[in-house]
């Protein structure tokens, strides 16, 4: 899993703006009425819209940008029952869908989609069978390469609608990105309330001030690994610590959308990343890793709480987990598939960390030689000098071109490399060592 600095304007992203509940003015510049309401062209709208439907409407921009009703429900007021929509927008990721009031739509711009199994059926008498396996193949959304086409309809029809809208954690009110799998009872809260340092989670703020009065931690539940300042590491074992790890999982898949949740965390270690101060070790963001990895992954989820992003700190858990592989004495890869933020952070690091050797390393080096000194895979150090043009074929086998001014190009572009980690203060005996 990976999400690791906030939404920017990508091409399957969305503006840096957290995902929210509310929007702006009315569409028109006044109330819409509930009924009909005429399209040039078309007739009347029907009221309340069907899901499936597209419209514009007014985002907290102020402009108006194209979304599909996802899903409606009633809305009970004083004057009469109205409906309220989760809405789609098709620019942006999914982390921004939200429910919207019926003034935020533009009713002039409704658009109604054909009921999707009539659509089926009538495209599937146009095309072959082959032709429809070869769509259903390519149309896979990004971070979900490891679904199947039907896989894939059954988690967007599972996760469409967030269910957990925000969360209170520490000193933080954070808005939600994607659904989370609560158990039922916690579903029909729209704000849960988590403890910052056990991280169990209740549906009210009584529940939680009550908690936190019998709560005696102050740091995560394991054993501090890393202290630079008032950064600190912590690595906690999901076996000796099954509920903290299942919470860490329910809190972080309200903040990705392209993994399964682990509810057997014994097999994992997790990795917390913190700031300290007189009150406390504060959670910021974490990283997860197999204790036993016949793929080599060092990494299974990563994720960096919102309000703590733009900082530097996915770079340094991405930084800390290879650090780690070096103790271990071995290469290490992320667990696939990555988020989109994820995949712009792992090629940002092994960018900087390769070209940074090259340019130190006057003669010629060769990609296992890279992977020996970095713990990266060779595989990524290979996609990553191919995606920069640095790496030629010749004689059967890959040279790599290392123009000083080529290297000194790209790594402007990769941008800064956020905290480093000073390797001296960490104190870790790898799992398999231990005990």
């Amino acid at each position: 899993m990976g999400s690791m600095e906030p939404p920017r304007a990508e091409a399957n992203g969305g503006p840096a703006v957290p995902a929210c509940n509310g929007g702006g003015p009315p569409a028109n510049g006044g109330d819409l009425p509930y009924g009909k309401r005429g399209k040039p062209g078309s007739g009347a709208v029907g009221l309340p819209l069907e899901v499936g439907t597209r419209v514009m409407c007014r985002w907290r921009d102020q402009k108006l940008h194209p979304v599909k009703v996802i899903e409606r429900r009633k809305v009970q007021s004083s004057t009469s029952s109205d409906y309220e929509y989760y809405v789609h927008y098709t620019e942006f990721n999914r982390r921004l869908d939200e429910w919207v009031k019926l003034e935020q739509l533009d009713l002039d711009s409704v658009e109604t989609d054909i009921d999707e199994k009539v659509e089926d059926k009538a495209t599937s008498l146009k095309m072959t069978r082959h032709q429809k396996r070869k769509i259903d193949e390519t149309h896979v959304e990004a971070g979900h390469e490891e679904l199947d086409a039907a896989s894939l309809r059954e988690h967007e029809e599972f996760t469409k609608v967030k269910n957990i809208a925000k969360i209170e954690l520490g000193r933080y009110e954070i808005d939600t990105w994607y659904f989370s799998p609560f158990p039922p009872e916690y579903n029909d809260s729209v704000k849960l309330y988590f403890c910052e340092f056990c991280l169990n989670f209740m549906k009210r703020k009584e529940q939680l001030q009550r908690h936190m009065r019998k709560c005696d931690l102050k740091h995560p539940p394991g054993d501090e690994i890393y202290r630079n300042g008032t950064l600190s590491m912590f690595e906690v074992d999901g076996k000796k610590n099954k509920v903290y790890g299942q919470n860490l999982c329910y809190l972080a898949k309200l903040f990705l959308d392209h993994k399964t949740l682990y509810y057997d965390v014994d097999l994992f270690l997790f990795y917390i990343l913190c700031e300290c101060d007189d009150r406390g070790c504060h959670m910021v963001g974490y990283f997860s890793k197999e204790k036993h990895s016949e793929e080599s992954y060092n990494l299974a989820c990563i994720l960096t709480l919102p309000p703590y992003q733009r900082k530097g700190y996915g770079k340094f858990l991405i930084a800390f987990s290879y650090e780690l592989s070096k103790k271990e004495g071995k290469v290490g890869t992320p667990e696939r598939p990555l988020s989109d933020l994820g995949l712009l952070s792992y090629r940002g690091y092994w960018t900087r960390v390769l070209l940074e050797i090259l340019k130190k390393h006057k003669s010629n080096i060769s990609i296992k030689e890279l992977s020996d000194m970095t713990a990266i895979k060779a595989d990524d150090i290979l996609s990553t000098l191919q995606s920069l043009d640095l790496i030629q074929y010749r004689k059967g086998q890959h040279a790599i071109c290392a123009d000083p001014k080529v290297l000194d190009r790209h790594l402007k572009a990769a941008g800064r490399g956020g905290l480093e980690v000073d390797v001296s203060k960490l104190i870790w005996t790898p799992y398999k060592e231990q005990g």
